[in-house]
């Protein structure tokens, strides 16, 4: 089982806003997550990002990657 550590929208069509979730490489976007580990709300000026640091070193301890797009939030 490959994990991966994905965004995953929730909010209203003009207001977006994504959770941070570990689920399975296969699973489908909004799809089932095994945990979630934080939020991003790209509307806010600047944009915020919000994650549990020790649930996101204990998953990629565990073997789950990031996504490009979360790479690069986890940088902000």
């Amino acid at each position: 089982m490959a994990l991966k550590i994905k965004l995953s929208r929730v909010g209203t069509r003009s207001k977006p806003d994504y959770r941070i979730v570990v689920a399975e490489a296969r699973s489908k976007r909004d799809g089932k997550a095994v945990d979630s580990i934080g939020t991003y709300d790209p509307l806010t000026s600047p944009a915020t990002v919000k994650v549990d640091r020790k649930k996101l070193e204990s998953w990629l301890t565990k073997g789950a990657k990031p996504t490009p797009s979360v790479r690069q939030l986890l940088k902000i």
